[in-house]
Parts: structure tokens; sequence; C-alpha cells
């Protein structure tokens, strides 16, 4: 299931309104204009933009929403609840046949789990299931790496932009030394293109592909934990054997939560 999640958002605006908040501490309303500059803003997007374009092919380009996209959004994966529905797979198929788990595919709304226990329900042997779901995952990180590849590159261009900007308003400010009222704004441009350019690839491009590239290497956790799920199902181990070493992947806090809510709920029956 997915949903929103609020720390990418919340993370950048908070590090936009302290930036805010550090101008207007020092320069008020006047100091805030101070740093709005036109020129500086064609350079820095403009030429982000035009260095995308070159970089990358048109249908990459395209992803760009949708990568973005994803940086907002995560997949509420509970890993004790997983590792349950395993245990409940491995005890049917053994009091029914391994067969009888078809039908139950049905209420399963993950794919991959969907694949890999029908692969099982086929008889297909361990090592070749193994195989495939294991290549399904390569394949996954390979297109999850095209896709935040561009906001990597973005976190290396928008400073390198800002840099160009800055060497034009060094140019134009020393070409009109006679003239000391176009000395400021000639500065401005050269400064502010640096600034917009490091805060737009430290604080947006880099922080979202490094958030894209830590929820890949979460859902490839996963995804070994299922595949070793549906070996153990499918080679008919025992549930208790299975729920142990399946157990292995949890956190100790999820463990220690988990053995709260067990006995918790031992108290209850109890008490009833």
């Amino acid at each position: 299931m997915r949903k929103r999640d609020i720390l990418t958002p919340f993370g950048i605006t908070l590090g936009f309104i302290m930036i805010m908040l550090a101008i207007l501490s020092k320069g008020g309303t006047q100091g805030f204009t101070s740093f709005m500059d036109i020129a500086s803003i064609f350079v820095v997007i403009g030429g982000l933009v035009a260095s995308l374009l070159i970089n990358f092919k048109t249908e990459q380009i395209k992803l760009t929403g949708k990568v973005i996209k994803e940086a907002f959004h995560q997949k509420d994966q509970r890993l004790k609840e997983l590792i349950d529905m395993f245990i409940r797979l491995a005890e049917r198929a053994r009091r029914e046949g391994i067969l009888a788990l078809e039908n139950e595919m049905d209420e399963v709304d993950d794919a991959f789990i969907r694949k890999g226990v029908l692969l099982a329900v086929d008889g297909i042997e361990p090592e070749v299931i193994n195989d495939i779901m294991n290549a399904e995952i390569t394949a996954m990180e390979e297109r999850h790496h095209r896709g935040r590849v561009i906001l990597e590159k973005a976190g290396e261009y928008a400073p390198a932009w800002g840099m160009i900007g800055t060497l034009v308003g060094l140019v134009l400010m020393l070409n009109s030394l006679t003239d000391p009222a176009t000395l400021g704004p000639n500065m401005a441009v050269a400064l502010l293109t640096t600034l917009y350019g490091t805060v737009m690839a430290n604080l947006v491009f880099i922080p979202m592909a490094n958030k894209l590239a830590s929820k890949t290497e979460e859902e490839m956790f996963i995804k070994q934990i299922i595949i070793e799920g549906v070996i153990g199902v499918q080679s008919g181990q025992n549930p208790r054997i299975l729920e142990e070493k399946l157990g292995a992947f949890l956190s100790n806090d999820t463990k220690e939560e988990a053995e709260e809510k067990a006995a918790f709920s031992g108290e209850s029956v109890n008490e009833a």
C-alpha cells in the first residue's frame, strides 16, 4: 500500500524557510528582495534544463515527473505481517498441499509474491525460482537507477551552472568598472547564481536522489525476504523453522514489539 512521504516536502520546505529567516533576520524585507534576481534564475534553471536535455534521451526526460513523484510517496511495508503471511502459507501447504495456495493468491496485491508462489505451485525447482526472482530484483534495481540518475545529474549540474553564472557576472562587472552604478547588479548575478545552484543541488536534487536510492535498497531487502519465504513454502519447511529463518530479517525493535503484542494478546485471552 502506497502512502504519502511527508518528510520529503517537510524537509524541503523547512530548508527554504530557514534560508528565508536567515535573510530576513539580517536585512528584513528589503534584504529578502535583494536575493531575488531574474537573470540568475535564467542562467541556473535554463542551463540546468539544457544540460539534462543533452545528457538524456527523450524517454528518460519524460520519466522525470514520475521519478520526482516517487520521492513524495512510500510503500507501507510491514515485515511482521509479511512473515506471518508466509507462515500461514507454509501451514496450509503442509496441510492441504502446495496446489491449495493458488486460489489464495487472488487476494494478494503484491505481484512479486504472487509470481513466486505461483512458480512454486507449478513445481519449479527452488534454484530456478531463486534465479528468476533475483533476476527480477536486478532488473528493478536497474530501472530505479535509470530513473534517479536524472536527479543525480541535476545535483551535479546545478552548482556548475551557478559557477557559470558567477563567471558571467564577474565578466560583466569587470567590463563596467568605470560605471559604479552597474557594479552592484552585476555582482548580484555573480553571487546569486552560485547560491541558487548550490541550494537546488543540496536541498532538492541530491537529497531526493539519495532517498530514492534508500527506497530501492529497502525494496530489494523486502524482496529477498519474499524469495526466502517462497522457497521455504515450496520446499515444505516446517512453519516454525520458517518463522525463525524469516525472523532473522527483523530488527530487534520489531521483534520486541511483536513479542509485546503477543504477550498482550495472551493476557487478554486469559482475562477473558
